[in-house]
């Protein structure tokens, strides 16, 4: 079921295409940089300025400028198509004959989009790192610090951001799992998702409501900035990662309950 699941997945051509546009952010950044020779030190996101001068901070401004939107949509896109699609083609009645049982099909839905987010950030990186390369020039790393680290170092680096990077996503997919048991309508599921996103990065911004900061699921998102530090700084990667947790455990077992008691008539 799992490699039957993840085939199905990721062969639609909305999910090709999604990661698509993911490897052609990076790309297309890079040849900008590129050709207007880049911002001055301190302009655009962060890692933009540097990217003329290392290849290696191609990839990481790449995730910098997916972050806030195209990842998250992505992520919204496949994870509330999870069920919603399924019960809207009526292909879930016909999962469900099959002994694997609801609980095992959610868990397999659960890991594919997992996967999808850690696939969603891969992309990106390997895409920022080919271009980098090909228009920058890339030997030894200055890291934020003022350090310098071998090359090898800083590709595994921006290698590891986007492990860090996907497994951020994992409450959003938890949260996208969980709303798309509760509709049969799969453009409901992503739109509530990525509306979602938006609300929680706005509430992040608003200073008045500080004390929700530590809660929001977006709030830790930039925090596979500090691995281009020397050395790298784990606290806030390990604070992201213990609050993916509780939103995985929350809304997976929301979305497990639902599964398990939901009439599906299609």
């Amino acid at each position: 079921m799992w490699l039957v699941e993840a085939r199905t997945v990721f062969s639609r051509a909305r999910v090709r295409a999604l990661l698509a546009v993911l490897l052609a952010v990076p790309v297309f950044l890079a040849v900008a940089v590129y050709l207007a020779g880049g911002p001055r030190a301190g302009e655009g996101p962060t890692f933009l300025d540097r990217a003329s001068h290392n290849g290696v901070f191609t990839a990481l401004a790449g995730l910098v400028v997916t972050m806030p939107f195209f990842i998250p949509l992505s992520i919204s896109v496949v994870a509330g198509d999870a069920v919603a699609g399924e019960a809207n083609l009526g292909t879930l009645r016909y999962l469900l004959i099959r002994p694997a049982g609801r609980a095992r099909l959610l868990a397999a839905k659960g890991v594919v989009t997992a996967l999808f987010c850690l696939a969603a950030a891969v992309d990106v990186v390997l895409a920022g790192l080919v271009a980098g390369v090909i228009l920058f020039p890339h030997g030894p790393v200055v890291t934020l610090s003022g350090t310098t680290v071998p090359f090898l170092d800083g590709v595994g680096r921006a290698l590891l951001a986007s492990l860090v990077v996907g497994v951020s996503m994992f409450g959003l997919a938890a949260i996208g799992l969980f709303v798309s048991t509760l509709t049969d309508v799969p453009i409901a599921a992503m739109a509530v998702t990525i509306g979602l996103v938006i609300m929680s990065a706005i509430l992040d911004g608003v200073s008045q409501v500080a004390f929700l900061h530590p809660w929001l699921f977006t709030n830790y998102w930039t925090a596979f900035t500090d691995l281009a530090r020397d050395p790298m700084r784990w606290h806030l990667i390990w604070k992201d990662f213990l609050l993916q947790l509780g939103y995985v455990v929350v809304f997976g077992a929301g979305a497990w309950a639902r599964m398990l008691t939901r009439d599906v008539l299609a």
